[in-house]
């Protein structure tokens, strides 16, 4: 099976650079806070990142005292440019697909993943191998497309009223998952839709007790100062999960 690896595009990697430089983004703004919010206190733990990127939550790791951070990245664009802006002694970049971390040695107290988990198609797979990376008592934080908007394949993804505002979120195929395909800076970026309790079974039928949960929406004054963001009000964007291993 041939792993999806859109990064290494360079029409896919601009875009994306270009997206994350700008400082009003939804991962700012909804899905940093919202996963900070999550991890433990990480003084002297042995953290893996999986889909790592430009390793940017690595060093903020080891800031914050970590003793150590392997970050774990398809792309080798994304790791050029980690290895150049996020160089430590303590942190260690691999290029890996996440289907393929049952290669790695070692243990890990934290094992985190910012919003990768959904264009995994062996969940069951990585779950499984996380668990076995982690020690007893670890900690999996991780955040994902939202169910409710990995569903769709293609059509209007909103009703909008006589003035282009968005009125009603339109939710199609929710119950059919699988394999989807969009259109987010090229072609057929492929997608991985999982109902919320597939999310959360398969984590517990991998080892898991569940944490916590958070589905961030637009606050008051987030809109009142981004209104482009009003749209969270209707459904949100993110789902992130904090797992610990039984």
């Amino acid at each position: 099976m041939a792993l999806q690896n859109n990064y290494d595009n360079e029409t896919f990697f601009e875009g994306y650079q270009k997206l994350r430089e700008r400082e009003v983004n939804a991962n700012n703004l909804f899905e940093i806070p919202a996963r900070v919010a999550l991890l433990p206190d990480l003084k002297g733990l042995r953290i893996l990142d999986l889909g790592c990127g430009m390793g940017d939550d690595c060093m903020e790791y080891i800031r914050q005292g970590a003793k150590s951070v392997v970050g774990v990245d398809i792309s080798e664009k994304m790791l050029e440019a980690a290895k150049e802006k996020n160089s430590d002694p303590n942190i260690t970049y691999i290029r890996m697909p996440m289907e393929d971390i049952y290669k790695l040695e070692g243990e890990f107290d934290l094992v985190v993943s910012s919003l990768a988990i959904h264009y995994v198609e062996d969940y069951k797979g990585v779950l499984k191998n996380v668990n076995r990376l982690l020690v007893k008592g670890g900690v999996f934080v991780f955040s994902q497309e939202h169910p409710v908007n990995s569903s769709y394949g293609g059509g209007e993804r909103w009703l909008k009223d006589e003035n282009g505002i968005k009125t009603y979120s339109l939710l199609s195929n929710y119950g059919i998952e699988g394999e989807r395909e969009s259109t987010w800076f090229v072609d057929n970026v492929k997608k991985y839709h999982r109902m919320f309790s597939t999310v959360i079974n398969d984590l517990i039928d991998a080892g898991f007790s569940i944490e916590k949960l958070s589905e961030p929406v637009a606050t008051e004054e987030i809109v009142e100062k981004y209104p482009d963001y009003y749209d969270l009000y209707h459904r949100p964007d993110f789902l992130l999960v904090k797992a610990r291993k039984i």
